[in-house]
C-alpha cells in the first residue's frame, strides 16, 4: 500500500476485522471503521456511517453459518487490502478494504467469488 506515514499494519487490520466476524463480535468490529466509512455489499447495498453498520452487521453476524468468515486468502494490492474468504452465508467472497490516515477501515466493497476461495484453499 502507499504509504501515510502512519505505522500501522492494513492487513493486521483486516485479519482483525475477520476475527471480529468470526466471534460475532460487533462492538470491535466496529470500532475498525472510520466514523464515515462506506460498506458497498455483494447484493448491491450501501451503507454508510455508523447508523449504516448497525443496520448492516447485527444481520450478517445473527446469520453466520458455522463455516462463516473462514480466509482463503489475504494480499496488499495498491491502495487497499484484498480479502478472499467464507462470507456470513458461505458463499466465496473477496472484500477490498481501503483505510484512513489513522488506519480505520474508510471503505470496503465486496463481489462474489464463486469457486475461487475453493481453489485457493486447495493451492
Amino acid at each position: 500500500m502507499s504509504g501515510s506515514g502512519t505505522d500501522f499494519d492494513p492487513v493486521g487490520v483486516v485479519i482483525d476485522w475477520l476475527d471480529a466476524c468470526r466471534q460475532r463480535r460487533l462492538a470491535d468490529l466496529l470500532e475498525l471503521y472510520a466514523d464515515r466509512a462506506t460498506l458497498d455489499c455483494c447484493d448491491g447495498g450501501r451503507f454508510v456511517g455508523r447508523s449504516g453498520l448497525l443496520r448492516y452487521w447485527p444481520r450478517k453476524l445473527r446469520a453466520a453459518t458455522p463455516a462463516a468468515f473462514e480466509l482463503y486468502e489475504v494480499l496488499p494490492e495498491g491502495d487497499c487490502v484484498v480479502l478472499d474468504y467464507r462470507d456470513y452465508d458461505g458463499t466465496t467472497v473477496r472484500t477490498k478494504f481501503w483505510f484512513d490516515d489513522v488506519g480505520k477501515i474508510s471503505r470496503t466493497r465486496c463481489t462474489p467469488l464463486g469457486g475461487v476461495g475453493s481453489r485457493s484453499k486447495a493451492a
